[in-house]
């Protein structure tokens, strides 16, 4: 009995051994089949996604999915009865575009209206799991890929249009900004050619309103652009302008052409041929179809065709007889933006490029702040730069409204771009964000009212029928992005944005210096040029006064006096350049071993 006792002791723990074997090849075979059915749902889900033209990585897709889905209900309707303030902030976003979808690069920005959010892959330490970092910024108004252009126009410039036709002499800017190749330049063609129909349209309604008509105002328009600090006509053969202030503190472009236009197809061809006939403005998102010629493009990093200059449209309401101006709307479609670390391995002349559209976007985003503080004593910095020192008046004036449209790329690798973008704009109105699972939730769906596509115009005949409405919400007006602005204030390195170390930085200050020493280098050129045609009349009259009859040894003496001072000017003259040219060569070669220097750096 104890033997067999024993033996059936001796066989129970070995039963034991095979069944959790057995189970643990189970448990094995499953985890098997399940992760061949995970990798097969992974594959149909990748496919989903292509179709839907939206690519990349499954689980980061997936994890943006969540998010929408939870986050939906949060959106709200664009309001159509609030009081048009001093500067608006739109936000809007642009379709995924072919050369992103063949980077698999997926869609990383959600903006459910009046909050944008980035959403930025993370990968945790374990080098596997994968999460999201959600950035949110609240705006006047957010627009997402699936909005048109007017709609954009509706709330961002078209109160704008009421505001200047009200004749009262007021000053009104609309900004586009954003990251290079981010849809800036596509959105402002789109809202000149709305412009060019609600401006005659409001013109001939706003008789029995007080404000400007046709009868008694003319419309003019100037195009020109600003590039390397240089000012540019594009209706005058890209003619080169000055600008001056005069004794009572007016900014003037000295040689800026104006050009009338009667109608909303007159207008319509001198935004075109600012613009050149290349690409004609449509109001359906096409990105990828025709650029402005006329413009000066360069290729870069991010960007075969990167506008490298900003291009602004003004249009004056002036009185007819006085010529008084009794408004001004200013459409400014401004370079494309970029980070200090993008410019990198950019030869001298696109450094220089970029350090003085970062100046100038810099100097822009603290007079819009200004402008919104109200008056307050707060100083308005528009001398920082050409652009805002022309733009002058749309700052000073009390009488001055801006909306600025903040354009942004949705693909995931222009994740740090577009937080950058969304910065700058979040911090000229400074609005607070909260939490967004403490937001409102009123089940409020995003309702755009989608209105039927425009059609060009071509004459004055095919402006918007009586039976039409205009496109204006009830309550009359209403509240309608540079990646270059990590950091809130920035003085030596203003290129710099994304905090380079300080090789980076004394590139940037030295690219400023080269710039300015470049300036001053062409413009003591030119004068000395003038004054050395001024000596060489002042040489042939002096030499005629001693060749004729009767010269005595008086005339002479007077001759050889006069012509000692006029070639000792002369060498005076040729020294300053010389001075001038070995100063700009001094730069030039301490930028050239610095670009080297942060070349190796970057290379390490």
């Amino acid at each position: 009995m104890e033997k067999s006792s024993a033996g059936v002791a001796g066989e129970r723990p070995k039963d034991q051994t095979r069944l959790r074997i057995e189970k643990m090849e189970a448990e094995r075979e499953e985890r098997r089949r399940a992760m061949v059915e995970r990798k097969k749902e992974r594959a149909e889900e990748e496919q989903r996604n292509i179709a839907a033209g939206n690519p990349g990585d499954v689980d980061f897709i997936g994890l943006v999915r969540e998010w929408r889905k939870a986050h939906m209900d949060q959106a709200e309707t664009h309001e159509s009865d609030r009081e048009q303030p001093k500067i608006c902030i739109c936000v809007r976003k642009r379709p995924v575009n072919d050369k992103e979808r063949q980077k698999l690069d997926h869609d990383a920005v959600t903006c459910l209206h009046p909050t944008v959010t980035v959403h930025s892959c993370k990968v945790k330490v374990d080098g596997i799991s994968k999460y999201l970092d959600h950035s949110s910024f609240r705006f006047d108004h957010a627009f997402d890929d699936h909005a048109t252009t007017e709609e954009v126009y509706t709330y961002s410039t078209m109160p704008l249009i009421d505001f200047v036709c009200s004749g009262k002499g007021v000053r009104a800017t609309v900004f586009a900004y954003g990251q290079t190749g981010s849809g800036k330049t596509h959105t402002m063609g789109g809202i000149q050619s709305m412009v060019a129909e609600d401006l005659f349209l409001l013109l001939n309604e706003h008789g029995a309103e007080g404000g400007c008509t046709l009868d008694d105002t003319n419309v003019s328009v100037a195009f020109f652009e600003i590039y390397g600090g240089r000012i540019q006509d594009l209706l005058n053969n890209r003619f080169r302008l000055k600008l001056l202030e005069d004794g009572k503190g007016e900014v003037v472009i000295t040689g800026l052409e104006e050009r009338s236009a009667n109608d909303a197809a007159e207008f319509l061809r001198l935004v075109e041929e600012g613009n050149s006939d290349a690409f004609r403005p449509k109001h359906n998102i096409s990105y990828d179809n025709g650029v402005y010629r006329e413009r000066t493009t360069h290729a870069t990093e991010k960007n075969d065709t990167s506008s490298r200059s900003h291009a602004i449209c003004q249009i004056m309401l002036r009185a007819k007889g006085t010529n008084k101006l009794k408004g001004k709307l200013s459409l400014v479609d401004l370079a494309g933006s970029e980070r200090g670390s993008d410019t990198k391995s950019h030869n001298q002349q696109r450094r220089t490029e970029s350090s003085d559209i970062n100046t100038s976007l810099l100097a822009l985003k603290e007079c819009i702040r200004a402008l919104d503080s109200g008056k307050g004593g707060k100083h308005v910095p528009y001398r920082a730069s050409k652009l805002t020192l022309i733009l002058k008046d749309c700052f000073t004036s009390e009488l001055a409204q801006t909306s600025m449209i903040a354009t942004v790329s949705p693909g995931a690798s222009s994740a740090d771009h577009t937080i950058n973008t969304l910065r700058y704009a979040d911090r000229i109105k400074e609005q607070k964000v909260g939490d967004m699972s403490n937001a409102r939730s009123k089940n409020q769906k995003p309702t755009p009212s989608r209105e039927p596509p425009r059609k060009s115009i071509s004459s004055p005949a095919t402006l918007r029928s009586p039976a039409r409405s205009p496109r204006r919400p009830a309550g009359g007006r209403e509240v309608g992005d540079i990646d270059p602005l990590e950091r809130e204030e920035s003085t030596a390195s203003k290129s710099d944005i994304d905090g380079d170390s300080d090789p980076a930085a004394e590139l940037e200050r030295t690219v400023q210096r080269l710039f300015q020493e470049e300036e001053n280098l062409l413009n003591l050129h030119m004068s000395i040029i003038q004054e050395n045609a001024e000596l060489l009349t002042e040489e042939g009259q002096l030499l005629q006064t001693v060749q004729g009859e009767g010269v005595g040894d008086y005339e002479i003496d007077e001759y050889a006096s006069r012509l000692g001072r006029i070639l000792d000017r002369k060498s005076h003259l040729i020294a300053s350049l010389q001075e001038k040219i070995a100063s700009f060569r001094v730069q030039l070669k301490r930028e050239e071993e610095l670009s080297s220097e942060l070349g190796n750096l970057s290379s390490m």
